[in-house]
């Protein structure tokens, strides 16, 4: 009888397991009502050294992010893993704060049990180019190319880059400098359009700038920066009396009108003696062609079209005093607006005469970013390296 009463107690103690099992699951906080605190302290230990090594895979120095066995940075690696941080710029219209929202749905995510792949998958952009980039980066850690994966790396955190500053835009504009390129693509980060660039010289670089498009104006007049109005064009206006005519350039004084030329002593005038600006008249002769898009920076940048096309046939395109000619100014005009704003022959519209510019503002802003990148994938998912062409000496 003792030993049938024995045996019938044994059969309880799975029924008792379950019991304890679901009485400690009960216990557990629900993660949505968990602070940030408990979160991280929830993800410390295997589950936070597993997203390190993931990481590791996407580019990130994940040094940065090591922490204590019951304390660890886990919210500022998530940041980075769906964010990155800065990349080299000159000039930055505004920083995006990260939506942490999204942040914290991952890190809910984590405590409930979801795979680390799944969680980190869902905060990185989803733009193709980055995810054949991630391929060739583990492609070059595993064949010890680690110089290489360097440069790959700095791509990478740029498109994470771009996932930050872009949130809420339905289209973005790169341009790389390095490979004289601009890329056009849709909020999931699909490339819709590509075309050849001419960007900067060595001694007038183009500078790498975040910021977004305002406008597209058409027939704009060319505000000649002061550089190149005292450097270039007021010694060959002091050789030349027609040279200003001939280019349709007007004389403007401080108060915005146009003076004659023959009623000034060029021979006073100087470098340090200029008190007026040039500004050439609108037409297939002006430098900025028929179309500028307009970004907004302090450094007189744009993005134009130019009276010189047929630089775009050639691959050493590294020739403008800093703005950005684009090979077809006409798609991207459209692209930029979203809209069909200019018609496909507009470019070859009849131009003989000085027509008045003409501005149309973006409903929507566009982000515009102008990179220095040493490597990018193409539309194939090849992976193309690009020559240090300012000497910065770069990786």
């Amino acid at each position: 009888m003792q030993m049938l009463s024995g045996l019938g107690r044994s059969r309880y103690i799975p029924l008792l397991i379950l019991f304890m099992l679901a009485l400690a699951q009960s216990c557990k906080k629900d993660p949505k009502t968990m602070t940030h605190e408990e979160l991280s302290k929830a993800i410390t230990g295997k589950t936070y050294n597993k997203i390190l090594e993931y990481t590791k895979l996407s580019g990130i120095d994940s040094a940065k992010f090591s922490g204590k066995e019951d304390e660890a940075p886990v919210f500022a690696l998530l940041e980075e893993m769906a964010y990155g941080h800065k990349p080299s710029l000159r000039y930055t219209e505004k920083k995006m704060k990260a939506d942490t929202i999204i942040l914290r749905a991952a890190a809910e995510e984590l405590v409930k049990g979801q795979s680390v792949e799944k969680a980190m998958s869902r905060l990185e952009p989803p733009y193709p180019v980055y995810q054949n980039l991630k391929i060739h980066y583990a492609r070059l850690l595993k064949e010890n190319k680690k110089d290489s994966a360097t440069i790959v790396a700095q791509t990478l955190n740029a498109y994470r880059w771009m996932h930050r500053q872009s949130q809420g835009a339905p289209r973005m504009v790169m341009v790389n400098i390095r490979g004289a390129y601009l890329t056009g693509m849709d909020s999931t980060g699909k490339d819709v359009m590509t075309m050849r660039t001419v960007v900067g010289k060595s001694d007038t670089q183009t500078p790498t700038i975040d910021t977004y498009a305002t406008s597209i104006v058409t027939h704009p007049y060319w505000n000649v920066p002061k550089s190149i109005a005292i450097k270039e064009l007021l010694p060959k206006a002091k050789a030349n009396p027609e040279y200003l005519a001939n280019n349709r350039i007007e004389v403007i004084d401080k108060k915005g009108e146009a003076v004659n030329p023959e009623d000034l002593n060029w021979d006073e005038l100087s470098s340090e003696n200029f008190p007026y600006r040039f500004r050439q008249e609108t037409g297939e002769d002006n430098s900025l062609g028929l179309l500028k898009v307009e970004i907004k920076n302090p450094l007189a940048i744009y993005l134009h079209d130019t009276n010189a096309r047929y630089l775009f046939n050639s691959n050493s395109r590294w020739r403008s005093h800093g703005c950005v000619r684009v090979q077809r100014p006409t798609d991207l005009a459209n692209f930029m607006a979203g809209t069909e704003l200019l018609s496909s022959d507009f470019l070859t519209e009849p131009d003989t005469v000085s027509t008045p510019p003409k501005w149309h503002k973006l409903k929507r802003r566009i982000p515009v970013f102008l990179f220095y990148l040493g490597a990018d994938c193409n539309e194939k998912g090849d992976l193309l390296y690009f020559a240090d062409v300012y000497r910065r000496g770069e990786v």
